[in-house]
């Protein structure tokens, strides 16, 4: 390796160490960066000094990805316009009777409905209704956050549709029915591991928790034409996916990606909404400059090398599952959780279901550590900031740290 190409892989390396950095202390000084710009800052110095060609940037965005969560948003941001969401939540969440009972609800019912719509999706449609919540019911909003974005990622663990690595884990693992092994080997630790959650957040939080009863009124439409398109793209949306599972366990082969799904689901909004300008005008576009964001500058720390050295170099024993759910957790705070998924499957020679599961698992579980550790953490904490609220880094690892220590442990005893 020649000095050139060492400063090209310092220059890269730099760049993420410093979005990491300032991402962790962005609070500080009494003025904050957003995500996004923070990242967006990454991208461009990548760009700026050489790292990445602006063909190679442009090609580095994943366009699946920024299509599914561009219709994604569509949908939620009409659901939430007409307040289509708060009728559809109001009906789950109107059981509870106090702070313990919404909490449990929250990481449940997120939690079972992310392994079948996508951790992504529900931080898309939840967001706003625990600041909702929050506000109405005077709890903290930091709690409730919190509740999501732990429900959303633990649940997403035990499904292969339930996020982006474990959808790439059941692709390319030939695994003749991953719905089956999924739910064999995660279903039980991911429902303890929800339960730890609740005791977790119920120990930080424990000033919230009081006997108060509450009582969450029922919401009232806003928009009934644009309720009905909502309610007819959220139909779509869950009757798509069900076919999707459907065909999956039937053995069906034909691909139909999830990127189809999300915007057959929002076309009624698109095509027959008359406030179709005013919704898509209102979609986070900041969380999408995100991920574009996000795309460019880890492409340019790909093609430095260093992380591939290192796996390459560590001589780690990756057919040992402590391992794959100790390494894959780790690693997923540097590279992030999927591209983390991509290079270490192929690593895997001749995995066992355990091995796979471990991997899927460990690089799901990662979210819950840091920030950067899930994109719905991201998408989480985005949304919130547009109404003035926001956790920060050290709030968030506060508590995932010794959850994800948890969570880690309860996955290596049952695999």
């Amino acid at each position: 390796m020649d000095l050139s190409e060492l400063a090209n892989i310092n220059a890269s390396i730099v760049a993420l160490a410093a979005v990491l950095l300032l991402i962790a202390l962005r609070q500080a000084g009494g003025r904050s960066l957003a995500i996004w710009q923070i990242m967006l800052l990454g991208a461009l110095a990548v760009f700026l000094t050489g790292q990445i060609s602006l063909v190679q940037a442009l090609q580095a965005i994943n366009p699946d990805v920024m299509i599914f969560l561009a219709a994604m948003f569509v949908i939620g941001q009409s659901m939430q316009e007409s307040g289509y969401l708060h009728i559809l939540f109001s009906r789950i969440f109107g059981r509870a009777r106090n702070a313990d009972q919404l909490v449990l609800l929250i990481l449940f019912a997120m939690g079972l409905l992310s392994a079948l719509l996508m951790n992504d999706t529900l931080a898309i449609i939840g967001t706003p209704l625990m600041l909702y919540f929050a506000r109405e019911l005077k709890i903290s909003a930091k709690l409730l956050l919190l509740a999501l974005a732990f429900g959303v990622t633990i649940g997403s663990a035990m499904s292969p549709i339930g996020n982006p690595q474990n959808l790439l884990i059941a692709v390319n693992s030939g695994l003749s029915n991953p719905f089956l092994v999924f739910l064999q080997y995660l279903m039980l630790p991911t429902l303890a591991n929800l339960i730890l959650a609740y005791l977790l957040l119920r120990l930080f939080y424990r000033g919230q928790f009081s006997r108060r009863p509450l009582h969450i009124e029922s919401a009232e439409i806003i928009d009934p034409d644009l309720a009905r398109l909502s309610r007819l793209s959220f139909i779509l949306l869950l009757a798509l996916i069900l076919a999707k599972i459907g065909a999956m366990a039937m053995g069906r082969e034909e691909d139909f990606p999830l990127t189809y799904i999300a915007l057959i689901s929002a076309l009624p909004v698109l095509l027959f909404s008359s406030r179709r300008l005013e919704v898509v005008r209102g979609i986070d576009w900041c969380t999408l400059i995100f991920f574009a964001a996000m795309f460019v500058l880890m492409d340019a720390v790909w093609r430095s090398g260093v992380f591939q050295s290192l796996l390459a170099g560590s001589h780690a024993d990756l057919a040992s599952i402590p391992t794959i759910l100790a390494f894959s957790v780790i690693m997923s705070q540097l590279v992030s959780n999927v591209p983390l998924v991509a290079l270490c499957q192929p690593l895997l020679v001749h995995p066992t279901p355990q091995a796979l599961m471990a991997l899927a698992a460990g690089s799901t579980i990662a979210g819950n550590l840091f920030i950067l550790g899930a994109a719905s953490n991201v998408i989480i904490i985005q949304n919130a900031e547009k109404s003035g609220e926001t956790i920060t880094f050290l709030e968030f690892a506060r508590v995932g740290v010794p959850l994800t220590a948890l969570n880690t442990l309860v996955y290596w005893i049952f695999l």
